[in-house]
């Protein structure tokens, strides 16, 4: 057992942070609260300092992106197949990747990470903790979420290739749904007769669980007419849905407090690299956050460095985003995001013990963090 003692607890589900101890055990969070006994317990005296849950991201390709080998650790993308559900991010993650290392030094302890945004449909999402050797121990979830995207990316990649405009990409969204709904049906009305069963197709089996909304659509859409294009198709076809980028997303806050899809932001700390990304502001998480909407703010590593996350919601604060909506945006709304909630993105009784200790605001870039847990173990000293 370890017992945090002392600490002034940032829990990330109440604004106000109050000074408490947390008793672990097995790698659990099994008690909160003052003057906590336990004889057995190794004492971790934080007097002073700020106690917070370890941060979380929604959206990133850590270990898809390997760091300083270039093209050789690039396993983002498929880039030989518009359409590509079957591609599973966990059998791209290269658990040893300096990326992790540097993620856990500045507090990210679980990431959702998985393909690109070149294909119309590019495959699935991992959540996994930042610390491991062997990415199938790293697993939080697997198979979180089905990544499709919108905009300017499958075009420029698959532009020669039959996919030129947003219609298209579109139709080619549609045509695999409505194909996975039949496909679906087929093997419902077969059950167990196996003669009965339509020939197996993996693309069409990887979306099943899309279609019977046990994970969602991971749109990537910056632009707010993809946005809209993305909640049409999802209405369409009645299946979940979560938005990633929204980098237009205060041009349109009405609508997407109306619509009440999750939203994971970013990246922002980068250049307006093409048209899409013109209208790009660290506005944009606070104003949808007002609004009322679930807001992630993303770094959409190795886009910007991983271990960043913190700062770039208090790029958030210093454009007008409110301070403990910035903190809920790299914890426990990111969790809901990737529907892991359970487990990570607040200190609470019973969630694993992912905390991390500083010496003032993490979001602050002079901020030091000087410990970091992950599943209770002491994984970061300084």
């Amino acid at each position: 057992m370890i017992l945090i003692k002392n600490g002034f607890i940032h829990n990330a589900i109440v604004p106000e942070a109050f000074e408490a101890d947390i008793l672990i055990d097995n790698g659990k969070i099994i008690k909160i609260a003052k003057d906590i006994k336990a004889d057995d317990a190794k004492i971790v005296d934080v007097k002073g300092l700020n106690v917070f849950p370890g941060f979380v991201e929604a959206h990133c390709h850590i270990g898809l992106d390997g760091y300083g080998i270039g093209y050789e650790g690039m396993d983002y993308n498929e880039m030989n197949d518009i359409i590509s559900p079957q591609m599973r991010g966990l059998d791209g993650v290269k658990a040893m990747d300096p990326a992790f290392a540097q993620a856990v030094e500045g507090g990210v302890t679980t990431v959702c990470t998985g393909p690109g945004s070149a294909n119309v449909l590019g495959g699935t999402f991992v959540a996994i903790k930042t610390v491991g050797r062997r990415s199938d121990d790293m697993i939080v979830k697997d198979n979180v979420a089905m990544k499709c995207a919108f905009g300017e990316n499958p075009k420029r990649v698959y532009g020669d290739k039959g996919n030129s405009t947003r219609m298209s990409t579109s139709a080619k969204l549609r045509e695999m749904l409505a194909k996975a709904k039949e496909y679906s049906a087929k093997l419902d009305a077969a059950g167990d007769d196996v003669t009965k069963r339509p020939s197996y197709d993996i693309k069409l089996e990887s979306l099943i669980p899309v279609i019977k909304k046990k994970i969602p659509l991971k749109a990537h859409a910056h632009a707010s007419d993809d946005i809209f294009n993305a909640i049409r198709i999802a209405k369409e076809f009645d299946v979940n849905l979560t938005i990633e980028h929204v980098t237009e997303g205060h041009l349109i806050v009405e609508e997407l407090a109306k619509e009440n899809y999750p939203l994971a932001v970013g990246p922002t700390l980068t250049n307006a690299s093409k048209f899409e990304l013109r209208n790009k502001s660290w506005t944009t998480p606070g104003v949808l956050a007002a609004a009322g909407c679930q807001v992630s703010i993303i770094t959409d590593s190795p886009v910007i460095p991983q271990q960043h996350l913190p700062h770039c919601a208090g790029l958030a604060v210093k454009a007008g985003m409110d301070p403990f909506a910035a903190l809920q945006a790299i914890t426990i709304n990111p969790a809901k995001h990737i529907g892991i909630e359970d487990r990570v993105g607040s200190l609470e009784e019973g969630k694993d013990a992912d905390i991390i200790i500083t010496d003032g605001d993490p979001m602050e870039i002079s901020t030091n963090i000087l410990k970091v847990f992950v599943d209770g173990k002491l994984v970061v000293e300084k």
